[in-house]
C-alpha cells in the first residue's frame, strides 16, 4: 500500500486523460490520486525492476524497491513573494557551507554546515539545499531563487530552521510526519502506512507567516528542537516522504559543535558554535 496522503495549499495539477482534461487537487494528494496522476502524466521514478532486483536509470542495482512518484512537476508556491522577503531568500549567492555524509551500520550520518554567518548574519546568507539518495545526502549548489523552481532538493537548512521542498516551502511535494512518541530506532516500514505526511504550511491564505514568540518561522520539522535559552534537541524522529515515493526516517542529533549539544540539553547554555547540524537517517520504504 502507498503511504497516507499529503496535504497543503497548492494550485491543482491538470493532465490529459481519455481525451479530456482532469484536474487533480494537489492539496489532498491521496494514494489514489497519486496513482492517477502518475498514470496521466507518465511519471517515471527512474528505476525498473529486473529479475527481482531494482535497477536505477543508469542500470546499477540500487537495492531499493521501486515506488510510485508523488509528483514529477513543479507546483506554484502560493506566497512566493512574501517568502522571498520574510525568509530572506537570495538570488545572487550560494551558501558556502559543506555537507558530508558517512555511514554507521544501516544509517547515514550527515553533517550540515548551516552556520550561515552566525545568528547575526544568517539572513544575509542563502540556505543550504540537501538532496537525499540511496548513496547518501549531498549539497546542491543552487541559490534561493533557483530553489523556488527546483524539484531536486529535499531539505533546506539555515541555522536551526529546516524547510521541506513542498507546499509553502518549495515547488515539490516532500512531506514529513513527526512521531514524538517513538524513537528513531523504533521507526520502520510498519509506521509508513498510517503516517500523515504534511507539506509546509507556514502561510495563511492571506500570506501571513506563522512564527513562534521570537519571530522564527514554524515549519513542519520545527519539533526537532526546543528553544529556551539555547537550541536543545528533542530527539523527535520524522518520517519524510520524498517526491519519488520513497520514505526516509530522520532525527536531528545535534546543532552545536563539539560538546555544545550536551551542555545545552543538560545545563541550558553553551559557548560552542551553533549551526552544525548532525542528521541521522535511513531509508525505510
Amino acid at each position: 500500500m502507498l503511504p497516507a496522503s499529503l496535504s497543503a495549499r497548492a494550485v491543482p495539477a491538470r493532465c490529459a486523460l481519455g481525451g479530456g482534461q482532469l484536474e487533480i487537487p494537489m492539496r489532498s494528494l491521496t494514494p489514489a490520486f497519486a496513482l492517477l496522476f502518475a498514470a496521466c502524466t507518465g511519471a517515471d521514478t527512474g528505476s525498473t525492476e529486473t529479475g527481482g532486483t531494482e535497477t536505477g536509470s543508469g542500470g546499477e542495482d540500487t537495492g531499493f524497491p521501486d515506488r510510485t512518484a508523488v509528483c514529477s512537476e513543479a507546483t506554484a508556491i502560493a506566497c512566493e513573494d512574501a517568502m522571498v522577503q520574510e525568509l530572506s531568500l537570495h538570488d545572487d549567492k550560494v551558501n558556502k557551507g559543506e555537507v558530508t555524509t558517512t555511514t554507521e551500520g544501516t544509517d547515514f550520518v550527515t553533517l550540515v554546515d548551516a552556520t550561515s554567518g552566525g545568528s547575526s548574519g544568517a539572513t544575509k546568507n542563502a540556505w543550504v539545499y540537501v538532496h537525499f539518495s540511496e548513496t547518501g545526502a549531498e549539497k546542491l549548489e543552487i541559490d534561493d531563487e533557483s530553489a523556488l523552481t527546483d524539484l531536486g532538493w529535499h531539505l533546506a537548512l539555515r541555522r536551526y530552521v529546516l524547510r521541506l521542498n513542498g507546499g509553502d516551502g518549495g515547488p515539490s511535494c516532500v512531506g514529513a510526519s513527526p512521531l514524538p512518541r517513538k524513537t528513531y530506532e523504533e521507526l520502520s516500514v510498519d509506521d509508513v502506512e498510517g503516517a500523515e505526511f504534511e507539506l509546509e504550511d507556514f502561510y495563511s491564505d492571506t500570506c501571513k507567516l506563522d512564527t513562534d514568540q521570537i519571530g522564527t518561522v514554524l515549519t513542519t520539522m520545527s519539533d526537532w528542537y526546543d528553544y529556551q535559552t539555547c537550541v536543545a534537541t528533542t530527539d523527535t524522529p520524522f518520517l519524510i516522504q520524498l517526491e519519488d515515493g520513497h520514505v526516509i526516517k530522520l532525527v536531528v542529533e545535534s546543532y552545536y559543535d563539539g560538546e555544545g549539544q550536551a551542555e545545552c540539553n543538560d545545563g541550558g547554555s553553551t559557548d560552542f558554535d551553533g549551526g552544525w547540524l548532525t542528521l541521522r537517517w535511513a531509508y525505510v520504504y
